[in-house]
């Protein structure tokens, strides 16, 4: 579906615009790829190292309408990724948190139906189900103002949102991180052992976009259903392959906003979601359209009260292990 057509990736030098830029260009004939974001310097070194010339950089900030709307001209689909995104941060400066991921994404809402884009896919996080940090409250919001500019406007354009757990050497990921610590220091500082958190590589997260995106009418979310692990089996994995038998786990608690258990599909949302396939559930809207409920009508109801990172299937070790040896990012220098 994307041969031939343009394509906007906002904050496409991140860890999730630059996959999705990697698998756009290896999968699809595109006229054109625009890496939209702020960072020139990442924008520099992603121009050298693909060097395609279906890829178009354009320095601009989401909060910048303007600018937006010009990057969006001609545009057929829309990927929204840029966000401030880390907890600490978020939790630290909170009206930058709403500049970017509300009056941002409410920018991209508007800049896409002047031009009439085809369809925008926002990616969202488990941190706004039943959000308990600042960051997760503003993609709450970003979230319901995709999903309700399907109906809240006169226009062709169709928004979906789809919203996934942590994937594996993304920025704010703690695998860099526990790698990091246990070369320079021999030790890995862990916040709560028992907490659980969903994991998936990069790879296979942005392969499970694509299928949204081809799959969607406008106003579903998918979620992504991912498997989990606790903390202590992150820091038992890391220090198997980076560490040795003097490697020290270190707890230092919980930081401000965090839980001890992820949501990909709270409560209240269960009765509306669908079991889509073995990839994805679809949460439907509450004033579903006719076209929504005619193409959702024959799947299974989802079962569970909430689908959490507690009762999700679990990742042992030996499958983290393979999952990871496959992640070329974790073992640059």
């Amino acid at each position: 579906m994307f041969n031939n057509k343009t394509i906007l990736n906002t904050g496409g030098t991140g860890s999730w615009g630059h996959e999705l830029v990697s698998q756009l260009l290896e999968k699809y004939d595109a006229e054109e790829i625009r890496v939209y974001s702020r960072g020139e310097h990442r924008q520099v070194e992603m121009r050298r190292e693909y060097d395609d010339p279906r890829l178009k950089f354009i320095i601009g900030d989401i909060r910048d309408k303007n600018i937006l709307s010009f990057a969006m001209k001609g545009v057929d689909y829309v990927f929204h990724l840029a966000a401030l995104k880390h907890v600490p941060v978020c939790e630290e400066n909170t009206w930058e948190a709403v500049l970017t991921n509300i009056y941002g994404t409410q920018n991209v809402v508007e800049a896409a139906i002047e031009n009439n884009v085809k369809k925008v896919v926002d990616v969202s996080t488990d941190k706004a189900v039943d959000p308990f940090n600042f960051y997760g409250v503003t993609k709450a919001v970003g979230e319901k103002i995709m999903i309700n500019a399907n109906q809240n406007y006169i226009s062709d354009t169709k928004f979906i949102c789809i919203r996934g757990g942590n994937v594996m050497g993304t920025n704010g990921s703690v695998l860099p991180l526990f790698k990091k610590q246990i070369l320079e220091n021999n030790k890995v500082t862990l916040t709560e052992p028992m907490m659980t958190r969903f994991l998936m590589s990069t790879r296979e997260a942005i392969s499970l976009i694509f299928q949204a995106v081809e799959d969607s009418v406008g106003g579903e979310v998918f979620v992504m259903r991912m498997r989990s692990t606790r903390v202590a089996n992150i820091a038992n994995v890391m220090i198997k392959l980076f560490g040795n038998k003097d490697t020290q786990k270190v707890v230092i608690g919980s930081r401000p906003g965090e839980k001890m258990h992820e949501v990909l599909v709270s409560k209240n949302e269960s009765p509306s979601t669908k079991v889509l396939n073995d990839r994805y559930y679809v949460i439907l809207p509450q004033y579903a359209s006719v076209e929504l409920q005619e193409k959702y009508k024959n799947l299974n109801n989802f079962e569970l009260d909430e689908f959490n990172s507690n009762n999700a299937k679990t990742l042992d070790d030996s499958e983290f292990i393979e999952i990871l040896k496959k992640e070329k990012w974790l073992w640059k220098k």
